[in-house]
């Protein structure tokens, strides 16, 4: 009898997290297309950068209602508000490139994305290995590149901005590996929030690789 609710309580376990991970890779589609859609009318029409503080204020402000609500339906739209929000904040990026006469770098950038995207998801998928022993490496990575970032605002070192640069794609990489590892394994039970951390995730790996492509192009 021990045996037979054991068997079910797995069985339903692991039927709860097919569900999480299928619902978490079909909004995460959703939304990143929403995002493409909201980056190309933003650098079709030209549309002006946000700017520093509009642009915190707005990311730091819609991830916390999509958090806020990601138990109910609104937080669906709070995420496709966050996602959309932030591809138009790639927009002035994307003019400047291409009018730069560097379309390939974005090409390059975006492909990039997409290897390292699908390389870390499935790995993580078909190998089942437990990444939470990257949560320390990623809280640490996390407080030298706030650090990095903030010293580089009143420095403005193109060397360092390189190497955060490096290390942002670094520690996007590892946030994808610990988020879809924390899925499988049971650890994240809401596909909002799940959807939400891949999308920051591949939208820091994106901006990343534009910069540092960007700069080597420079030099």
């Amino acid at each position: 009898m021990d045996r037979i609710v054991v068997s079910s309580t797995r069985e339903y376990s692991l039927l709860n997290t097919h569900k999480v991970l299928r619902n978490t890779y079909f909004l995460l589609s959703m939304t990143l297309g929403f995002s493409a859609l909201t980056a190309t009318l933003s650098t079709v029409f030209q549309l002006p950068a946000p700017g520093l503080i509009l642009t915190l204020v707005g990311f730091y402000g819609l991830m916390f209602l999509t958090y806020r609500l990601a138990d109910r339906p609104a937080g669906i739209l709070a995420a496709f508000a966050l996602t959309g929000f932030m591809g138009y904040t790639l927009g002035p990026i994307l003019s400047a490139l291409i009018s730069a006469n560097a379309g390939d770098i974005i090409m390059l950038a975006l492909g990039g994305t997409a290897l390292v995207f699908f390389c870390c998801s499935a790995y993580v998928l078909t190998t089942r290995k437990d990444m939470s022993f990257l949560s320390g490496m990623l809280m640490a990575g996390f407080v030298v590149l706030l650090v990095a970032v903030i010293a580089n605002l009143f420095l403005n070192l193109p060397g360092l901005q390189m190497a955060i640069s490096a290390m942002f794609i670094l520690f996007s990489t590892g946030a994808i590996l610990w988020e879809t590892s924390n899925i499988i394994h049971g650890g994240e039970t809401n596909y909002i929030r799940a959807t939400v951390s891949l999308y920051v995730s591949i939208y820091n790996l994106f901006v990343s690789l534009l910069s540092l492509l960007g700069m080597s192009r420079s030099e």
